[in-house]
């Protein structure tokens, strides 16, 4: 199958990008070099073509009422101008991707969600909303998602709208008008790697014109390596690796997505509710490995000689000069402080069960 390109491609390339096959598009997944573009991200600032990513408009009558049956987290907790992280559930309580809700008004939302998943996704929410009077539609299009992310992303953004964004929250989102390039964005307090950081949502054109003056300005071009490098030291989760419709929220973490006291019968609820009860048989926790051993998808997770966990996502930490991963073992041995250890390559190294996440910037 022939791979999609996103409206920056060539300008990826010009810029440097390794382009490798993501998710059905072929994407940038280095310039530079990760640690360069990891550390640019942590110390000043640096910038993410995601126009791979879906982005889905409901509209039509209260449509956060129609959604709040498809999701665990009380949607009604936001309002205009604000966004919440949430997951898509099945009947099981299994997840079938994670989203970002964006309130637009009482008759618009957008959701943000995964390449990897956008045609199941759009598929199961209309075969869902399929009786309500809500319509769905690509609120992308041809359109430009970038990630603008790092302490000095705040400035650049103020520097070129000429329009100071402090007051603008994390998780809210509004319109800003780009006068140099004739635009107006939709741009959202949010990101994927640990720092402040915003999303805009823009067209074609602007989204070109922008990504060159953002490079003129001096922002690092950063790839899929450091945006993952990133997100794993902030102890993000990456669907279809940390989280899938075989894990719930509970295990995976996310408890505090699931708000059993919304009376709504969400899809999924009655398993959560039986998890609530039962107690959860796994948990997803942090490692820290010693010395320079890096942990990588899928190796073993052991507690003495026997194999209690997979480590679901995992490499080395440039912030921490460290090998760290995520993996599901066991709620006995789910506490912080737990020694374990991660097998490479035929031999065991030692790692200890961490607190999540294990980066967090303090100034």
């Amino acid at each position: 199958m022939e791979l999609k390109r996103t409206p920056l491609h060539d300008l990826c390339q010009e810029a440097g990008g390794r382009m490798v096959p993501f998710a059905g598009w072929e994407m940038a997944v280095q310039y530079s070099g990760l640690v360069a573009e990891h550390t640019a991200v942590r110390q000043a600032v640096g910038m993410f073509d995601i126009s791979h990513m879906g982005v889905l408009r409901f509209s039509g009558p209260n449509p956060k009422d129609a959604l709040q049956q498809l999701v665990p987290t009380d949607l009604h907790r936001i309002g205009p101008g604000q966004a919440s992280y949430t997951v898509l559930l099945n009947h099981n309580g299994g997840i079938l991707d994670d989203l970002i809700v964006y309130d637009l008004d009482d008759s618009t939302v957008l959701a943000v969600i995964n390449a990897a998943c956008a045609e199941t996704d759009r598929a199961w929410l209309e075969q869902q909303l399929r009786s309500s009077s809500i319509s769905i539609s690509d609120a992308k299009g041809d359109g430009v998602l970038l990630a603008l992310q790092g302490p000095e992303a705040q400035a650049v953004l103020e520097e070129l709208s000429s329009t100071s964004l402090q007051d603008l929250p994390r998780f809210g989102h509004r319109l800003l008008a780009l006068p140099g390039l004739n635009a107006e964005v939709l741009v959202a307090r949010t990101g994927y790697t640990g720092e402040d950081g915003f999303e805009l949502l823009l067209p074609r054109d602007a989204g070109r014109e922008l990504w060159k003056h953002l490079l003129k300005q001096g922002v690092t071009p950063c790839g899929l390596g450091a945006r993952d490098s990133l997100r794993l030291e902030a102890a993000m989760h990456l669907y279809g690796q940390d989280m899938d419709v075989s894990t719930t929220p509970l295990e995976a973490g996310l408890g505090w997505l699931v708000h059993l006291e919304n009376p709504v019968a969400f899809i999924g609820r009655d398993a959560l509710e039986r998890e609530v009860a039962s107690g959860s048989q796994r948990r997803l926790v942090g490692l820290r490995l010693e010395g320079r051993a890096i942990p990588r998808h899928d190796y073993p997770i052991l507690n003495g000689d026997q194999v209690v966990g997979k480590v679901s996502s995992g490499g080395w930490a440039p912030s921490l000069e460290a090998g760290i991963g995520l993996g599901y073992v066991p709620t006995a041995l789910a506490t912080v402080g737990t020694p374990l250890s991660v097998e490479i390559r035929g031999k065991r190294h030692p790692a200890t069960v961490v607190k999540r996440p294990f980066y967090r910037r303090t100034t």
